[in-house]
């Protein structure tokens, strides 16, 4: 698996663009674009849908792989060992369980 600059970069390479036409195709300059794939700047969120569509692939996938990408990055700043990962898949059922309302339940 890849960071998420990464990904974009492979993404980039597969539609033959230099940095400046895939920018453009998705509202960012060239050197942003860069900066992104080298790991030196975060992609804006406002633009994943348009980044989705450019790249024909699905929204959910790439939120995911943005989100991801954030966590791991959070993880390794505080030196946490990847137990927080099961952790944080723990927590999250846990929360989306205890906002589930009682005339939603199916039986």
């Amino acid at each position: 698996m890849a960071t998420f600059g990464e990904y974009l970069r492979t993404e980039r390479n597969k539609k033959g663009l230099n940095q400046s036409d895939f920018g453009q195709g998705i509202g960012i300059i060239m050197t942003d674009i860069s900066k992104i794939e080298n790991g030196r700047k975060k992609f804006p969120f406002a633009n994943l849908a348009k980044l989705a569509e450019f790249i024909n692939t699905d929204i959910e996938k790439i939120k995911n792989l943005f989100v991801a990408d954030i966590l791991v990055e959070e993880a390794h700043k505080y030196e946490c060992s990847d137990i927080v990962f099961s952790l944080a898949e723990e927590q999250s059922k846990y929360i989306k369980n205890k906002n589930v309302k009682q005339g939603e339940i199916i039986f």
